[in-house]
């Protein structure tokens, strides 16, 4: 018996990412992604919904992202769920659940706010892969 654990998105960031190192020098970069679906209802009304997605991305792709993403910034996103847990000081259970990303494509121009080194690449796209690694819940720095 086996599983599939993959996501695929296309949306755009929400905030301008966070970055942060593990106790262990390890990169971690988190943004919010938010993808939207349109529809008209049966009154022929134009409905619209945007799922908000909570993006972890690790190591050397970590850092390219904070480098090159900014809020409004439109991306591609291949990974996998993962939840994950914790306790409040107060005592209470707390969940979350997470993309890993393994690969992301940086799509359209990137946002004005952005360095000159990143605005030179245009309309242009970039990939970038990294091996997938296990992490250990007690590394992660939020």
């Amino acid at each position: 018996m086996f599983g599939v654990n993959k996501v695929i998105l296309v949306g755009n960031l929400g905030a301008d990412p966070e970055v942060r190192n593990t106790a262990s020098q390890q990169t971690v970069t988190q943004f919010s992604l938010a993808t939207s679906e349109s529809w008209v209802n049966k009154e022929g009304d134009r409905q619209e919904k945007t799922e908000w997605h909570r993006i972890v991305v690790w190591g050397k792709l970590a850092e390219t992202c904070a480098k090159h993403l900014a809020k409004g910034r439109q991306v591609f996103i291949e990974g996998r769920l993962q939840t994950r847990s914790w306790e409040t000081e107060q005592g209470q259970k707390r969940f979350t659940t997470e993309v890993i990303a393994n690969q992301v494509l940086f799509l359209g121009r990137p946002p004005q706010s952005l360095s000159k080194d990143s605005s030179e690449m245009g309309d242009t796209t970039f990939v970038k892969k990294e091996p997938e690694f296990s992490t250990k819940e007690e590394e992660l720095p939020f």
